[in-house]
């Protein structure tokens, strides 16, 4: 699929300081945008091992719950994500599916649910009257959560931290760049912001401005 819109359920809870918790936005757990999101995540959650995941189960690990709107949510241990491994566990805090793809070599984008790895970008789809789709894609604020989003204490990319990068974000988030827009457009962005960063930056041309080429050849008669 070349992207996903970010439409998912209202949140509506808060949560006071606890950084020595490190779960982020793991306190809520994510939601499941469809069957063949669970069906990945589950089928990954049984390759894991105990020295990956802390609440290893086995292979028939229960990691799928029914959440209050009736969406399918990855299931809390103890206030968080069931594959958040806590400060203390012997393989690190953080996401256990994300590390575990790490560890093995393959992109953790692939392995986490779609909600988890679209963070902190956000794609929004609109259609106009015409049935032409404009896509932006932007990033994540705690308005895109609903009226819950602002009981948070804390988000993101509301802190001077998340644009402390020393890559840019085109480049550190190219793989998920790519499945959000398709390559196509991903390599257009690439070129124009590569232009921009070796000259002037100059606006992109709008549609209108681009010549059009008539054909000369005249039409036959019926």
């Amino acid at each position: 699929m070349p992207g996903v819109a970010g439409n998912f359920p209202t949140v509506t809870f808060g949560f006071g300081p606890a950084p020595e918790l490190a779960q982020g936005c793991c306190s809520y757990g994510a939601h499941f945008i469809d069957d063949e999101d669970v069906e990945r995540v589950t089928k990954l959650a049984a390759t894991l091992t105990p020295d990956e995941w802390q609440f290893h189960q086995g292979g028939d690990a229960d990691v799928v719950e029914d959440g209050e709107d009736g969406a399918k949510v990855t299931r809390q241990v103890d206030g968080a994500c069931v594959f958040l491994n806590r400060p203390g566990f012997a393989g690190g805090p953080g996401c256990a599916l994300h590390s575990a793809a790490l560890g093995r070599g393959e992109r953790p984008m692939d392995w986490k649910p779609t909600v988890c790895w679209q963070l902190p970008l956000r794609r929004e789809d609109e259609t106009d009257a015409t049935g032409h789709v404009t896509s932006v894609v932007r990033q994540w604020d705690r308005r895109h959560w609903g009226e819950g989003g602002f009981e948070f204490h804390w988000w993101c990319t509301e802190a001077p931290e998340a644009f402390t990068g020393q890559q840019a974000v085109y480049e550190s988030m190219a793989d998920e760049l790519r499945e959000l827009v398709g390559s196509r457009v991903y390599r257009m962005l690439v070129a124009e912001l590569e232009r921009r960063r070796s000259g002037p930056e100059l606006p992109l041309p709008h549609p209108a401005e681009m010549p059009v080429q008539l054909s000369t050849k005249k039409a036959r008669r019926a």
